[in-house]
């Protein structure tokens, strides 16, 4: 035991003695590429793929020099062994004379850039491995290793940046990866690059209209590489990019407009697109009546009659204008094409519930003209058998999926608003004490 003790010591030693300052030699990647500047003006050197090649690789071992130890999950009491001594700690950031690491939990998180060994190699690597192809492209194996180390620094780098907040240089960073896949040894560039720098540019548009206008031109270019995603989220980042613009010519309003109804033909089970689509519909003059998203609908439909996704949009629509009896009617076929579909049941229950929220709202007003018991009561049974609508499809759902608290919260909420009829207080306990065993789990 003696001796394992002594280890673990002898070990704390060696890492407080290895702890130095981060280590980037700067002054050696200026000499190598003062070095290579020379070899491609030199006549017979420049037409050496492999001059380029060596101009390119030193470019890369510049730019990634600063955080090649690095990864996220990396434990922050390693530092001082992988990075070195910080020049400063903070709360939750360690700040070196290269690069800033974030952490959480004790852990690596993110980091950014603070400075660079040679800031213009990022634009001398793209250059040089394109003429290193150029010369021969028996390099590409090369070639495409190096670029897409590079592609992976950036997009880190981007990702980074996007966990601590800094969208302007997740955007910038983003937008460098993708040039990098320009490089012919790729062959392709990843659209999703360009998907995030214009969802970040959309979230910017707020502070500088700018950003609206770059936010259009990165989501139109990942829509051309073709781009898409599971919710269809691209179209409502493109209606926000067009909508920011409006101020600056009325055809954006247009264009914000029709990208939306591009976006909800293909995924009309989008929420957002559907309540971009309302708010354009009922505060802009002249751009189109709510009910004709239901005509669009429609035509839709009657093409394609067993399409759930379209019932729901269809319903989402209905319920924006209010109209809870069509956004029913809706929901009920898709209950038809889907009987044991939970979002299906539970959307149902929620929708008879505010059936009942709004027979309970009539009944209040009439409080003051009611003049018998009999009367009262009459009118309590209308709204107990509103709410009573509600009650299979909630339970349906729970029995679908136990596990749902917000399921559970309504039923007991809506038991105990019926709780005076027969054996809803046993309803509202069971629920109560299911919602109070899920709440608990959480």
């Amino acid at each position: 035991m003696k001796r394992v003790i002594s280890m673990v010591v002898l070990l704390a030693m060696l890492t407080v003695s290895t702890a130095t300052a981060q280590k980037v030699n700067a002054d050696a990647h200026k000499a190598k590429l003062e070095k290579s500047n020379a070899e491609i003006a030199h006549p017979k050197k420049s037409l050496k793929a492999a001059t380029w090649y060596n101009r390119g690789k030193l470019c890369a071992d510049a730019i990634v020099e600063p955080v090649k130890s690095l990864f996220v999950g990396l434990d922050a009491n390693m530092l001082s062994v992988t990075i070195g001594t910080p020049l400063e700690v903070l709360d939750n950031a360690y700040v070196y004379e290269w690069i800033t690491i974030y952490t959480k939990n004790n852990k690596v998180s993110a980091w950014t850039i603070n400075k660079e060994a040679l800031p213009e190699a990022y634009n001398l690597a793209i250059e040089a491995f394109a003429k290193c192809y150029e010369l021969d492209n028996a390099m590409a194996p090369k070639i495409k290793e190096s670029v897409e180390a590079l592609v992976n620094h950036y997009s880190e780098l981007g990702s980074s940046s996007l966990e601590i907040v800094k969208y302007k240089e997740a955007i910038e960073y983003y937008l460098k990866a993708a040039e990098l896949q320009k490089n012919p040894t790729i062959g392709k560039v990843d659209p999703r690059y360009y998907f995030y720098a214009g969802q970040l540019a959309a979230f910017l548009g707020a502070q500088d209209v700018k950003f609206f206008v770059d936010g259009e031109k990165y989501l139109n270019i990942a829509k051309e590489l073709g781009y898409s995603d599971e919710q269809g989220n691209i179209f409502y980042f493109l209606f926000h990019c067009y909508y920011g613009q409006r101020s600056a010519d009325r055809e954006f309003v247009v264009k914000a407009k029709n990208a939306l109804l591009e976006g909800i033909e293909k995924y009309p089970r989008n929420e957002r697109i559907m309540e971009g689509l309302i708010q354009l519909y009922t505060s802009e003059e002249g751009i189109g009546d709510p009910a004709d998203l239901v005509e669009r609908i429609d035509k839709l439909l009657a093409e394609k009659p067993d399409n759930a996704d379209l019932w729901f949009a269809r319903g989402q629509v209905f319920f924006k204008l209010k109209n809870m009896d069509e956004c029913i009617e809706s929901f009920l076929k898709i209950n038809d094409l889907k009987p044991n579909d939970y979002d299906t049941n539970f959307y149902l229950g929620y929708f008879y519930m505010a059936k009942g929220d709004e027979a309970n709202r009539e009944f209040n007003k009439r409080l003051d003209s009611i003049n018998s018991q009999e009367e009262y009561q009459a009118g309590l049974k209308v709204v107990s058998a509103a709410y009573m609508k509600a009650l299979p499809w909630l339970e349906k759902a729970i029995e679908l999926r136990p596990e749902k608290l917000d399921c559970a919260e309504y039923l007991k909420a809506l038991c105990f608003r019926l709780r005076n009829e027969e054996g809803m207080m046993d309803k509202y306990n069971k629920y109560n004490e299911l919602y109070k065993k899920l709440k608990g789990a959480q």
